[in-house]
C-alpha cells in the first residue's frame, strides 16, 4: 500500500488543511470541529481512524449504521453526530445516543424529538438545517421561514438549539462561497438576537469545499470521502 494513501495520512492532510484555512480566517484550528463522516468507511478503516487518536467527533447518515457502530464509538469515546435526514419513526432509536442531531428540518420532526426527549428524560442538542441554495433535492428550512422555526425550536421542551447546518451545492469550491457567506450572515444575526451562549455551532463544509467554508465562518466541518475513499 502507498503509505501516503492510508487513512492516517489522509486524516493528517485534512487536519493540516483545516488549520491553514482557520489561520486564513483569523482563527485557530481549535475553533473548528472536525466531524469524521463514516458513511464511506469500512469497519476496518473506521477503526484505523479511531486508533489514531485524532478523531473526537464522528458523523453518521443512517440510523442503522449509527446503532451498529455504537460499540466502536463508545470504545473510543468519540462524540456521535447524526447528520442525515432523520425519519420521525427512527427518532426513538437514537434518542439519548447522540451528541448532536444536525438535521432538524421540519416541524413534525421537532415535535417527535421533543416528545421523545421529554419521555426519556433527556435533552437533545440540535442544529437546524437551512437550505440556502433552495435546491429541491436538499432538505432544510428556507431562509425565509428560518426565524419562525428557530422560535418554535426554542419553545420546544427537551430540545436545545445549538446552531445551524447547511449543505452547499456540489460546485467548485469558490462557487460555493456565496452560499456559505449567506448562511454565516443568518447564523450571526441569530446569534446576536438570541444572545444564547451555546448557540455557537455553524456546521458547513464537506470534503469538496471545507476550506472555503472555514474561510467564511464555519465552526464545524463534516469530512468523509477525503479520509476514507481510495
Amino acid at each position: 500500500m502507498n503509505e501516503e494513501n492510508t487513512v492516517y495520512k489522509r486524516l493528517q492532510s485534512v487536519i493540516k488543511r483545516l488549520s491553514s484555512a482557520a489561520e486564513r480566517s483569523g482563527r485557530s484550528a481549535d475553533d473548528i470541529t472536525l466531524v469524521v463522516v463514516t458513511k464511506e468507511a469500512s469497519d476496518s478503516d473506521l477503526i484505523e481512524a479511531l486508533k489514531t487518536g485524532l478523531v473526537t467527533d464522528v458523523g453518521e447518515n443512517r440510523v442503522q449504521n449509527l446503532l451498529n457502530r455504537l460499540d466502536f464509538f463508545n470504545r473510543f469515546r468519540v462524540k456521535v453526530h447524526f447528520i442525515g435526514r432523520l425519519q420521525t419513526n427512527k427518532v426513538k432509536k437514537i434518542i439519548g445516543r447522540t451528541h448532536l442531531i444536525q438535521s432538524l428540518d421540519r416541524e413534525n420532526l421537532l415535535k417527535e424529538l421533543s416528545e421523545r426527549a421529554v419521555k426519556n428524560g433527556v435533552t437533545v442538542d440540535v442544529l437546524i438545517e437551512v437550505n440556502v441554495s433552495k435546491e429541491n433535492t436538499k432538505a432544510g428550512v428556507s431562509p425565509e421561514t428560518l426565524f419562525d422555526f428557530v422560535e418554535k425550536t426554542l419553545n420546544s421542551q427537551g430540545v436545545n438549539l445549538r446552531g445551524l447546518m447547511m449543505m452547499a451545492p456540489f460546485l467548485p469550491p469558490e462557487e460555493c462561497r456565496p452560499y456559505f457567506r449567506k448562511t454565516f450572515k443568518l447564523f450571526d444575526k441569530l446569534k446576536n438576537e438570541l444572545k444564547k451562549p451555546d448557540f455557537d455551532i455553524l456546521s458547513m463544509g464537506m470534503s469538496n469545499d471545507f476550506e472555503v467554508a472555514i474561510e467564511e465562518g464555519s465552526t464545524m466541518i463534516r469530512i468523509g470521502s477525503a479520509i476514507f475513499r481510495r
